[in-house]
């Protein structure tokens, strides 16, 4: 994201300001940290929300000074901010059921991990999923109720917990973000059963990328972040300048497999351009 939004602002003039919390989860840090953009009058903002409601007061101060405010990555409730640049989290949710549902041979009972409440962007895949598994008839959720929350460490242990209930029965497995998604993995490494119970994750990082090609994972949903980033600092200055904009810009989603790991269009997904 960073990379994609410096290579907007070098193209378009503009100066890019990138703060974040060091913890994913800390609400509080990134409300303090759109306060202060605020305060200093920046021109635009582009903020990825931890929650879609917390920021909400936050954006609605940045309106009021004149600042427009572009979300991105995972939506935020209300429409005090001008512009929203994302992945189709539902249909990228959509897409982890299709390929669940393909691997398991539309039959069987899975466990669906959960990343956290009030996080919008997983909060849609997890409905995407949950509205497209439904259609496999033969298909049975025996456990939708667990959050893995911001670390790997947390999603981990909520793994290993899932898998010492149900994983004697469990022939299928949803994670809903990147550190759900590593945190099973390694659950089922140490339980014996990573490649034997069918596993469909979101995102990607080395790990996961290694766990897709030896076939530990059947499946992950991948996003284009650089994109993402490009086309919020995009829209951010065309708003400045008044100029026309999309009020929705979707950045696209593509379900990684074993099979197609070596297309041009993934490996440009999977490794991007960051200078």
């Amino acid at each position: 994201m960073h990379a994609g939004a410096e290579q907007a602002a070098k193209e378009l003039g503009a100066e890019v300001i990138w703060q974040a919390p060091q913890k994913e989860d800390d609400r509080q840090m990134q409300i303090q940290t759109v306060q202060n953009f605020v305060s200093r009058g920046v021109d635009a903002i582009a903020l990825a929300p931890l929650d879609d409601r917390a920021l909400t007061p936050s954006v609605q101060a940045a309106k009021r000074r004149n600042i427009p405010v572009i979300i991105f990555d995972s939506r935020l409730q209300g429409n005090d901010f001008t512009a929203y640049v994302a992945t189709d989290n539902f249909k990228g949710g959509q897409l982890c059921a299709q390929r669940l549902a393909e691997v398991m041979g539309d039959q069987g009972k899975v466990v669906v991990l959960k990343y956290s409440e009030g996080s919008a962007a997983t909060l849609e895949r997890e409905a995407g999923f949950m509205e497209e598994i439904k259609k496999h008839s033969q298909i049975r959720i025996i456990s939708d109720n667990q959050y893995a929350g911001a670390t790997m460490e947390k999603a981990f242990q909520v793994s290993q917990n899932l898998m010492n209930r149900f994983g004697a029965e469990a022939q299928g497995i949803f994670a809903s973000n990147e550190s759900a998604t590593q945190g099973m993995l390694r659950a089922l490494q140490l339980a014996g059963k990573a490649g034997k119970v069918k596993f469909v994750g979101f995102d990607v990082n080395k790990t996961l990328y290694e766990a897709v090609k030896s076939g530990q994972i059947q499946g992950v949903a991948v996003q284009d972040p650089v994109k993402m980033g490009y086309e919020s600092v995009k829209t951010a200055i065309a708003v400045i300048n008044k100029q026309p904009y999309e009020k929705t810009v979707d950045t696209g989603v593509k379900m990684i497999t074993s099979e197609n790991l070596q297309d041009a269009e993934v490996q440009r997904l999977l490794k991007p351009h960051l200078q």
